[in-house]
């Protein structure tokens, strides 16, 4: 064989190695934005100059919840202990669209302080989150990382990815990191998938116990329900000040409920909708004022 047929078979090869071992992350460009989206492949953080939110104060019906998120998300930027949540419930009750207002209220109020970070990781990429923790330890910053819709299904092993991040593994969470997540799920994970678990395990307490012990390492169980029409009607009536909507209070409140009646639902997300809606017939932009 030639020289020169060798030299080729080798490029080959190694272009073959470069594809299947990716290339370590570059050090991120912390100071590009205060939000950032992780891709694991190739690995690295994509700035998100402008993120999609609502101002804090126009979540309603949520006081409370809204408070302890705060609370603890505030600690934490201030270098003090904070516990990992997880933000379970209803759908369309303002579950993420709370983390993503907390972290812009507390960086607005941050005066000076070095701004806290939001990294959005999908929940398919939950088994590359070792490789963020690692990417983010050193870093001088604190980092909020946040899961939307997180749960696991069937067959699914990468929430033991997560549990070890979280509290479980040699290095553990970094002290500059918490991790908040949504769901649907209380425990993160289906009844009939604890149930098969329970059905098959020699020990069937034991099955359920290690399933159950993801969701035991959120510090905060945050519950969101079904809203009552008062306070479906206050976030529309909060919405529809905020963009100085000109309507009559009794066909506003008849159109509301009318238009929540037929979705089926009373939620945060249905009076935002119905809100776009009502702006359309309006013939007004919904542009911050």
């Amino acid at each position: 064989m030639s020289q020169d047929a060798i030299i080729d078979r080798l490029d080959r090869l190694i272009a073959l190695i470069e594809r299947a071992v990716p290339a370590p992350p570059a050090n991120p460009d912390l100071e590009a934005a205060d939000a950032f989206i992780w891709h694991p492949a190739p690995a690295g953080l994509q700035a998100v100059p402008h993120v999609n939110r609502v101002a804090l104060s126009l979540l309603k019906g949520i006081d409370r919840n809204r408070d302890m998120i705060f609370e603890n998300t505030e600690r934490f930027a201030n270098g003090l202990p904070a516990n990992n949540a997880l933000l379970w419930g209803a759908r369309g009750m303002g579950k993420s669209s709370l983390i993503k207002a907390v972290h812009a209220e507390i960086n607005r109020a941050a005066e000076g302080k070095p701004a806290l970070k939001l990294i959005e990781i999908h929940r398919e990429d939950i088994e590359s989150l070792p490789a963020l923790m690692s990417l983010v330890r050193p870093s001088p910053f604190r980092f909020i990382v946040f899961c939307d819709d997180l749960s696991f299904d069937g067959g699914d092993t990468s929430y033991k990815s997560l549990k070890a991040v979280l509290e479980g593994g040699i290095e553990g969470r970094p002290a500059n990191v918490l991790f908040y997540a949504t769901s649907n799920r209380r425990h993160l994970l289906p009844r009939d998938m604890m149930e098969n678990e329970r059905s098959t395990a020699i020990n069937p307490s034991e099955a359920v116990e290690e399933k159950v012990s993801l969701s035991d390492r959120f510090g905060l169980w945050i519950g969101f329900h079904n809203c009552r029409q008062d306070a479906y009607l206050d976030m529309v009536n909060a919405y529809v000040a905020h963009y100085r909507l000109d309507v009559d209070a009794e066909y506003l409140r008849a159109d509301a409920l009318e238009w929540a009646t037929t979705r089926g639902a009373r939620s945060g997300r249905v009076a935002w909708q119905f809100v776009q809606d009502l702006a359309g017939r309006l013939g007004v932009r919904l542009e911050e004022v």
